[in-house]
């Protein structure tokens, strides 16, 4: 998700630690919650409403992982951990943004589980060839495929939710830290990740974008680089051939193990010179140095989208 201020550059404070420290006050990251249920009742409800319909067809779902779905209220508006981030950065007119990248928590992780291991089971039934296990799914019209499609949507509207509370917390802590400022421009919320019903080439499809957004022509959609990199927004060209689809970001050329390995947090501050960020080993598997240059990745889909902003973090929370 991404929002342009009304501010410059120039009008940021010399020292941006205050302002980390006040976004890292207001959002939680990690694993942590909000001490209370500090979402919108118009944001809960029909999220709320949603998950008893999931709930009341499976039931075992709430028994498998019942912290998770007492607490999913509290996360409404908080960071997960890994390449989950939250950044104000700076563009080429010199305007200020926020940008945030983030899910449906473990919620969301417990729902894919849970019909994970129930496609596995509908598999057994059906196919007896299947050369792994993990490659499990439901046919449309199967016993749970609605039930799976239904769960699916409501876990991304939950993340769509989840990074609107984000902004709206960002927002209210940057106003205690900078000067008084509008937002020009509508914010832009996009899924990545994710299960969508589409037309493409004459036939309703159900499209799954993994390390993809959509690019469809005139689409405003986010690439971002890492905590070190630029980052772009793109206005998608609406390649058939890619359904209508681009790249989410610059993607990991090395596993969170082997980057651990290979750099030290003097490397991470080197490549992180002039960002306001972490600069420690628990942020170190996600060190610039662990993924592709975003360059090349924007020159290898020029095809599927166009670039109309370039923007660079001047700051970075991660979880």
């Amino acid at each position: 998700m991404f929002m342009r201020l009304s501010i410059k550059a120039s009008e940021l404070p010399d020292n941006l630690r205050g302002v980390r420290t006040a976004i890292e006050a207001a959002i939680p990251v990690g694993f942590d919650s909000h001490k209370n249920d500090k979402a919108r009742a118009s944001t809960v409800r029909p999220l709320s409403d949603g998950l008893d319909n999931i709930l009341k067809k499976h039931p075992k779902l709430y028994k498998n992982d019942k912290k998770k779905f007492k607490t999913w209220v509290r996360q409404l508006g908080t960071l997960g951990g890994g390449n989950h981030f939250i950044e104000l950065c700076i563009d080429q007119n010199e305007d200020v943004w926020i940008m945030l990248h983030s899910g449906s928590r473990g919620i969301g992780n417990a729902i894919g589980q849970y019909f994970i291991n129930l496609a596995k089971k509908d598999m057994e039934q059906h196919v007896h060839s299947l050369p792994d296990k993990d490659l499990a799914y439901f046919t449309k019209g199967a016993q749970h495929f609605d039930d799976y499609v239904e769960a699916v949507h409501w876990a991304q509207d939950y993340a769509m939710d989840n990074r609107r509370e984000m902004m709206r917390l960002v927002v209210d802590a940057l106003k205690k830290k900078l000067k008084k400022f509008g937002v020009t421009k509508e914010a832009i919320n996009c899924h990545h990740n994710y299960v969508s019903i589409e037309n493409h080439y004459d036939e309703n499809v159900y499209i799954t974008r993994k390390g993809a957004i959509r690019a469809g022509e005139g689409e405003l959609g986010i690439i971002p680089g890492s905590m070190g990199a630029k980052s772009y927004i793109v206005r998608g060209k609406g390649n058939t051939e890619s359904f209508c689809s681009c790249s989410h970001g610059a993607g990991r050329k090395m596993s969170r193990g082997k980057a651990k390995r290979e750099f030290s947090e003097i490397d991470l501050e080197e490549q992180t010179e002039g960002i306001e960020c972490r600069k420690d080993k628990g942020v170190l598997d996600e060190i610039p140095g662990a993924y592709k240059d975003i360059d090349v990745v924007m020159g290898n889909q020029s095809d599927l989208v166009e670039i109309v902003h370039t923007l660079k973090q001047v700051i970075c929370v991660k979880g």
